[in-house]
This record gives C-alpha cells, structure tokens and sequence, in this order.
C-alpha cells in the first residue's frame, strides 16, 4: 500500500533531498513551504521520475496557527499521513542584546511552535491508526547552549527533548518518534542564520544535505531515538554529559565566535 510523506521547508536542503529519497521508495508526498515556485519545478521533476502523487502547501509556518491551516488542508483532501517530517527551521547569529526579536519570535514560533502542533494534530490520526513514522530535525546544538546563537540553540534543545518524551509515550501505539540532529551542513541555513564569518563554518568542508538526509531517513524507518550524525558531532554531543557545562559554553563561544 502506497505510503505519505509530510515534508516541511521542503523547498531546499535536508527537506528537498528527504522529498528525493521518499518520492525514490515509492512514496506519495505533501510538501510545505514558502517558496512555491521552487516546490512546483521539484513536484514536476518527482511526479515525472517516480509516478507518485505530489500535493504541495504553500505556508509561512512562522505565523501562528499555520500548522493547524496545513492539518486542515491534508483532511479536507482526505489524505493519512504515514511520515510526518518536521523538518522546517531557521537560526541566527549574533550576541543576543544585539540580535532582532522579531526574527528570534518568527523563530521559536516555526522551531518549536509549528513543530509541536503539527505533530499534536497528525498524532491524534496515528495513534488511532496504530501506526505511523514521525521525524523532528534537531540538531547538535541541542546538547548544550550556544553563546551567539542562544536562542536558537535553546529551540534545538527543546526539539529534542519534546521527541525523547513522546517517543516514549507512543511506543506501545507502534509508532515511531526519531530526532535528527544533525551538525553543521551544506545547505541554505549558513545564508539564514549569517554564520559565514564564525569559526563554526569558515573554510570547513560540510556534509551535503543529500548525506544528512540519507543518514535521517534510515535512522527514522529503524525506529531510532536520537540520530546524531557524524562521529564528531557525536563526541561533541556526549562532551556535555562528560566535562563541565561552563567548560563546553566555553569552548562553544569559542568555536562560535568569528573568524579573524
């Protein structure tokens, strides 16, 4: 039986290449995002290559109740979700009394907000259904806070916690809750969050959002938890239970800080 995707911030990066890799299985899709022209020249490439059915939503999933207007799309078109990706997020850079409150309010409102109604709404239809796959991209930084990325690190921590916590309450209904956290990747959130000048990016060869998609896609149909990608980020990720926390902010206002 023929499967569906909901893939948010499907337009570029890790959503994109996730569209590529379930439209590839045979899945049908449901792409959200703002850049509609971008998702109309991906529906066309997707539906002609793999004979799926591809139904795109134009949303800002920063402004409040967007989530709940994509839910009420997906049941009056009578479709079930089988794979809800939130993957849609942004960040900025920049010390937190100097940075815009309106820009860090549109972002706890898509990293967190839209995140967590999407996945209260399509939940409910699961949990009825006994099954179904839920993906939450995190990331590295949710494993400690972030000097000159506050709160976007502090959004990132939330994700992941909110996924460990509803993984556990839905496992007996058969369905699956895995938190990608990837680190830092080749795709447009350097441009988003201005993170060109930081030590973080400067002259550093980044995974592809393809290798980072891939990687989330096999940890989410295993069933995993937590999905860390790379062993890097994965001894970055576990300094934090290992040393001091006021030693890793350290290190991290370090490596965040920018390039001379």
């Amino acid at each position: 039986m023929t499967k569906t995707a909901l893939i948010t911030g499907a337009s570029s990066g890790i959503g994109l290449e996730l569209a590529n890799i379930h439209a590839s299985k045979g899945d049908n899709l449901i792409l959200v995002a703002r850049s509609f022209e971008k998702m109309k020249a991906l529906k066309f490439e997707l539906e002609n290559s793999y004979k799926i059915s591809v139904h795109l939503i134009k949303k800002d999933l920063s402004l409040l109740d967007s989530a709940k207007e994509v839910y009420d799309e997906v049941k009056q078109k009578n479709i079930a979700v089988d794979y809800l990706i939130n993957n849609a997020g942004f960040g900025d850079y920049g010390m937190f009394y100097e940075t815009s409150w309106e820009k860090e309010q549109a972002m706890i409102n898509l990293n967190i907000t839209a995140l967590t109604q999407l996945t209260k709404l399509f939940v409910v239809d699961m949990v009825a259904r006994k099954s179904g796959k839920i993906m939450n991209v995190a990331s590295t930084a949710a494993f400690q806070a972030g000097p000159s990325m506050a709160v976007y690190f502090a959004t990132k921590a939330y994700v992941l916690s909110f996924s460990e916590a509803i993984q556990n309450e839905l496992k007996d209904f058969g369905i699956t809750v895995t938190a990608l956290c990837p680190g830092a990747t080749e795709s447009g959130f350097t441009d988003a969050a201005n993170l060109h000048e930081s030590k973080l990016m400067k002259g550093k060869k980044l995974p592809s959002s393809k290798e980072v998609a891939a990687f989330g896609y096999e940890a989410m149909m295993n069933g995993e938890t937590v999905a860390i990608h790379g062993f890097i980020n994965k001894v970055m990720a576990l300094s934090s239970q290992i040393f001091p926390r006021k030693i890793v902010v350290k290190i991290l206002r370090q490596i965040l800080d920018k390039s001379q």
